[in-house]
């Protein structure tokens, strides 16, 4: 019996799950398929399909989950609808966050498993609705005002309104084949129309950034007006010359004037009408000629539309093609006055921006760079640099050469290329290095030591001559008389060979001869000696002296 008890319970308990799946609609109820967000503007659309199952009196509800909480809050807009999409657009939801989105079957008790979406950032899922479009039309032109998509409080594209921009596609109602397509803003002008013609045209919105392109508004038809008496000018040109702009325009009638007006581009990214904001310029208001002139700082840097009307008499034109004026692409850039220094080994580069009547530079609006070309006056091989200085130096340079330089600006901006002319071509010669100086130092010292080698040499050598030939009568007082009496003098340098003589006497026996004519033979020789000392300066008195003393011995062996 307990078994058989046993038994029923494991059967009761094994059809347990599917008694409880069946409540829950399990098997019966299932969830829903292919199941998809739209969003367009700031409509927030859920769809999604019945499954297979003919299960009438089926509802479904979806719950949303915010990035970073945990529970599931109930989607207002889509609880226990019975149709197969519901409108959550009322959800203030934050449009650049993620949110998850999860939707069931609902039967009286009875619920089907819940279907996630994958989680989504609105914004990007975000669609470009259709924008408004209301239109104006002239003799041959139409005025397009474009309203961006969405509400005025519209939370999806409300950084992005003024991004917008337009894709128009025009064409003649009674040719769909000549179709015209152009990029405008939300309020245009299209020109270069036939009067009297119906026209139709549908727009699209797109922001750039974004990659995102909308849907196409309904097409839109109007018939342009009776051709103006007085038609507007056209062909209008823009250039700049020096300081000015100079503005030209065709126009075939005479006896008109003209007038010209501008408007700061940053009005055609706000929505709304802007024709108060036109302003005229006084240099070309009641102009009779098809063109004007006038000063480039009439303008600050940036883009401005220009527009010009002809008046006659009692009449007067419609506005003429609006001619866009950007003060960057229209501006010349003139090129730097440059001064150059020589230096050692380099040269000092030195730029100023040309100078208008008032003194004031003409490129101090925008931010230049200065490309310096240079080059040895001999050699036609060029060197560049760039400076964003004024005042810098080429370094490097050979001593003692002629280097020409030269200089332009360059804008530096990398929307667009704008450079000036090159500057006039200055050359100038590099000093000396500093090894030149070293030299020249070097040279000037040798020349002061060879100058006073020579000096002292020369001395040296006149010392010597005037010793040689032009000797002093008296000897130095510091040698000894005696000493210089017993050494005969002879002159080293000057070599004379004396003349040696013999001395002979005569002895005879007649003791009276002998000594008479000793005596007048040293008579003789003492003139003779004095002589020749007298002449040469060779011979001293020693030898008088000898002489002395020999007569005086010759005497005494006589008496003897």
């Amino acid at each position: 019996m307990l078994a058989l008890l046993g038994a029923a319970t494991l059967v009761l308990l094994a059809r347990a799950p599917r008694a409880w799946l069946a409540a829950a609609g399990g098997e019966n109820l299932k969830s829903p398929q292919n199941v998809e967000v739209d969003i367009i503007d700031d409509s927030f659309i859920l769809k999604w399909k019945r499954s297979g199952d003919s299960v009438k009196n089926v509802t479904f509800s979806a719950d949303y989950q915010i990035s970073g909480m945990d529970n599931w809050i109930k989607l207002p807009g889509c609880q226990s609808v019975t149709s197969t999409e519901c409108n959550f657009s009322s959800v203030k939801l934050n449009v650049y966050e993620k949110i998850k989105l999860r939707i069931r079957a609902e039967k009286g008790n009875h619920t089907s498993p819940w279907y996630e979406v994958d989680s989504f950032i609105p914004f990007q899922k975000a669609q470009i609705g259709p924008p408004e479009v209301h239109l104006e039309a002239e003799d041959k032109a139409i005025v397009i005002n474009i309203s961006p998509p969405g509400t005025e409080d519209s939370v999806m594209w409300a950084m992005d309104r003024s991004r917008f921009t337009y894709i128009l596609v025009i064409w003649k109602n009674s040719s769909s084949v000549e179709k015209r397509t152009e990029t405008v803003d939300f309020r245009h002008k299209i020109h270069k129309l036939s009067p009297e013609t119906m026209y139709c045209l549908k727009v699209k919105a797109r922001l750039r950034l974004q990659r995102k392109v909308g849907f196409y508004s309904p097409v839109y038809c109007i018939n342009t007006t009776v051709e103006n008496k007085l038609p507007a000018p056209e062909n209008i040109e823009v250039s700049a010359k020096n300081q000015s702009y100079v503005l030209k325009w065709d126009y075939s009638y005479e006896n008109v004037t003209f007038q010209v007006q501008w408007l700061h581009a940053y009005f055609k990214k706000i929505f709304g009408d802007h024709s108060e904001k036109w302003k005229q310029i006084p240099e070309c208001n009641n102009v009779t000629t098809t063109q004007c002139v006038f000063p480039q700082k009439f303008f600050q840097k940036g883009i401005y539309f220009l527009r010009i009307q002809a008046s006659s008499r009692n009449n007067i034109s419609l506005w003429s093609e609006e001619k866009k004026l950007d003060t960057e692409i229209r501006t010349i850039i003139f090129p730097p006055v440059i001064t150059v220094k020589p230096l050692s080994d380099s040269l000092r580069i030195y730029l100023s921006a040309p100078k208008d009547a008032e003194k004031k530079s003409v490129n101090q609006r925008y931010p230049l760079i200065y490309e310096i070309v240079f080059w040895e006056n001999t050699s036609s091989a060029e060197s560049k640099i760039l400076e964003n200085k004024m005042d810098f130096t080429l370094p490097n340079l050979e001593p003692l050469t002629v280097y020409c330089v030269k200089a332009r600006a360059l804008v530096e901006d990398e929307k667009w290329n704008k450079s000036s002319g090159f500057s006039d071509t200055v050359c100038e010669k590099t000093k000396p290095g500093n090894t030149s100086n070293t030299w020249i130092i070097i040279g000037i010292f040798i020349a002061l030591f060879s100058f006073l080698f020579v000096i002292y040499a020369g001395k040296s050598l006149l010392k010597c001559i005037n010793y040689v030939f032009f000797p002093s009568r008296k000897p130095p007082s510091s040698i000894d008389d005696e000493y210089f009496f017993e050494q005969p003098i002879k002159n080293l340098l000057l070599s004379t060979s004396e003349e040696q003589t013999e001395r002979c006497f005569i002895i005879e026996d007649t003791i009276t001869i002998a000594p008479v004519e000793e005596t007048h033979q040293i008579d003789e020789d003492k003139k003779y000696n004095s002589q020749i000392s007298q002449d040469s300066g060779n011979y001293s008195n020693e030898d008088e002296n000898s002489e002395d003393k020999t007569s005086e011995e010759l005497l005494q062996q006589d008496s003897l």
